[in-house]
């Protein structure tokens, strides 16, 4: 495919192995791999692209399973140029979406800006978590992005108003082929040692409740539409994912060197030397187990994409 893709200023890596930038070290190579060197460098590669070529924006790999068999077509990641942070009053920023949602946390703290603590424990850029409307702790990035840019498969720049994204539930109505670069936060004014506290109360409860040393891409499964906890036994929250997988009796279970963690069994792990498969098989025979038990469809939160093995 090399001698059909467009000349860039930024770097085109054909047939680039994906494993070692994924967060649980599995799966197949990128046809093509292309980091932009700017917004510019990405537009006009996106529009000389031949339409028939597939575009994948990559993000972090943080919430990803690249199947064995790689990925046809190019995957986009961002880098240094789409990390920026720019303070635009006493509430908002203005951030690349290739910047860690931590960081963004920790740059609206020094900033002064309440509201995004939640970002702190959210692994991955601030792309992804738009585009899945990413959110913990009772807030999600529905929340709080004000405005995006993103540019579609054509190369063209949108900005879009956070009421024109269609967030739901972990998802937004954007089109997957297109690449948000940057995005528009709004929190309120704050006192940053209030701040930092909240952020290291988040940390300090993902730490003992998730298996956060261990290669793992999040949470698995959604859980179940219309169900939250409440807190109060035989309530909705014997319906969260996590709660469903244990009663069907998944917890610890193991597929190769994929696992379902013993400290969060919605959260699979790669235990050493698995594949894709194995991380992917384990969690539909989750889904068949809870499906049968209870009959409820558990859906991935975890994207999986490219060509089996």
């Amino acid at each position: 495919m090399a001698d059909r893709l467009p000349q860039v200023r930024g770097r085109i890596m054909p047939m680039r192995p994906l494993a070692d930038l994924c967060w649980l070290r599995v799966g197949g190579p990128a046809e093509a791999l292309f980091q932009p060197a700017d917004v510019q460098d990405l537009a006009g590669f996106l529009a000389a692209l031949p339409a028939e070529v597939p575009v994948t924006p990559l993000g972090v790999g943080s919430n990803l399973i690249v199947r064995d068999g790689g990925l046809p077509g190019v995957a986009v990641r961002l880098g240094r140029a789409f990390m920026g942070v720019e303070v635009l009053d006493g509430a908002r920023l203005r951030v690349g979406a290739g910047l860690l949602d931590s960081r963004v946390a920790m740059a609206a703290a020094e900033a002064g800006i309440a509201g995004l603590e939640f970002l702190r424990t959210i692994p991955g850029a601030l792309g992804g978590a738009v585009a899945m409307n990413a959110g913990c702790y009772g807030a999600y990035a529905a929340d709080v992005v004000e405005e995006i840019a993103a540019l579609d498969r054509e190369g063209r720049l949108h900005r879009l108003a956070g009421a024109e994204i269609g967030f739901a539930y972990r998802s937004s109505d954007l089109p997957g082929d297109w690449v948000i670069v940057e995005a528009v936060l709004r929190g309120a004014p704050g006192e940053p040692e209030a701040i930092r506290a909240r952020m290291d109360d988040y940390v300090a409860r993902r730490e003992a409740s998730q298996p956060t040393k261990e290669r793992t891409a999040g949470s698995t499964f959604r859980n179940p539409a219309g169900y939250s906890s409440t807190g109060e036994a035989g309530d909705p929250m014997d319906l969260k994912a996590w709660s469903l997988i244990d009663r069907a009796g998944m917890r610890g279970a193991r597929r190769g060197g994929a696992q379902i963690s013993e400290k969060h069994s919605n959260f699979l792990i790669n235990v050493g030397g698995a594949t894709a498969a194995d991380l992917e098989g384990l969690g539909e025979e989750v889904r068949a187990r809870v499906r049968d038990a209870f009959g409820i469809e558990l859906e991935w939160e975890v994207m999986r994409i490219g060509l089996p093995g």
